[in-house]
């Protein structure tokens, strides 16, 4: 596949997450399923967080190999990364919610962050995340393998849809009742779902692994910490019940697409 024509697909794999944007415009929601929403947000991220750190640990036990015929270069280098990235994602977001938004928006509850903000920093984690998803779709692309890089296409494209209630979950629990722009959520998209494409044209030209190692460390800290903002959101309707099912669903919905993106072959 030449260039022009990976990038396009890689483009339309990682864009689909505005399939799932357009729920947080519904209007009239019930307390009950704006807590369920929510929790199918922290479903989805939950599983999201397992993916990555699982991907992230796959080159780290490959260099071991290496470690054991005495050359632990690369061990050390891409371990160091993954704490690096690990810390940086966690520690970055706690250090914005502090001098930030807690600054900017004294609210009434303890200074919480927007579901505006909690769904800006849901979409910049799943953007690190969906960057190693380009950089894959373009490495395959780039090695003759053809049919893997459709696949690939095709299995993230419906996974990133997936996402995309994650993005949006937050915005459907706003206090106001004041739904999000159209504009709003396509900056959301852009955000989540354009690193995609930027991954692809990178992974076509040059593929680091090191590079993919740190992207997934820093979307897992910046999910761990999005995942304790939610759950205080979800905790706080008192509907204990409906916010496990709410998880149990996300959390399913991401397995399937998952799967299915597996037993595609990819």
């Amino acid at each position: 596949m030449d260039f022009a024509s990976t990038v396009i697909l890689g483009g339309i794999a990682g864009f689909t997450i505005y399939l799932g944007l357009p729920v947080a415009r519904l209007k009239n929601l019930t307390k009950a399923m704006q807590t369920f929403l929510t929790a199918v947000a922290i479903g989805i991220l939950v599983f999201l967080l397992i993916d990555m750190v699982e991907k992230g640990a796959d080159p780290i036990k490959s260099s071991m190999e290496a470690a054991r015929k005495g050359s632990a270069g690369n061990l050390v280098l891409l371990m160091g990364l993954f704490a690096v990235g690990l810390g940086v994602g966690l520690v970055s977001l706690a250090t914005f919610d502090r001098m930030v938004i807690k600054k900017k928006a004294q609210q009434a509850q303890a200074g919480e962050a927007t579901p505006a903000q909690l769904s800006l920093m849901i979409a910049a984690g799943i953007g690190l995340h969906n960057f190693s998803e380009g950089l894959a779709i373009g490495q395959a692309s780039r090695s003759g393998a053809l049919s893997l890089a459709l696949l690939l296409i095709v299995g993230f494209g419906l996974h990133n849809a997936t996402e995309g209630f994650g993005v949006a979950g937050p915005l459907t629990n706003h206090p106001s009742g004041k739904l999000p722009s159209w504009a709003f959520l396509g900056l959301l998209g852009l955000i989540a779902g354009g690193p995609t494409f930027i991954g692809t044209i990178i992974g076509y030209n040059i593929y680091s692994e090191p590079i993919f190692v740190l992207c997934l460390a820093l979307a897992a800290g910046s999910i761990v910490y999005v995942l304790s903002e939610l759950f205080n959101v979800a905790r706080r309707s008192g509907m204990r019940e409906v916010m496990m099912w709410g998880i149990f669903f996300g959390f399913m919905l991401a397995f399937a697409t998952d799967l299915l993106l597996t037993f595609s072959g990819a």
